[in-house]
């Protein structure tokens, strides 16, 4: 049971470090989290970028 729960801890521990790595690659946009039966299933990053009207992108 104590290596079910570490196991469970480590899990937990790799959900929250990704869902740090994802926030960090944002500059503009979201991060969505999947939670089914109260365990999380997936993120979803979506990024925005945006230009300024009469900015030359050339």
């Amino acid at each position: 049971m104590a290596n079910a729960q570490a196991g469970g801890e480590q899990h937990l521990s790799d959900i929250l470090n990704e869902i740090k790595k994802q926030l960090a690659l944002i500059e503009y946009g979201s991060l969505e989290i999947q939670v089914h039966n109260g365990q999380v299933v997936q993120i979803e990053r979506r990024e925005k970028k945006r230009w300024e009207k009469g900015v030359n992108t050339k």
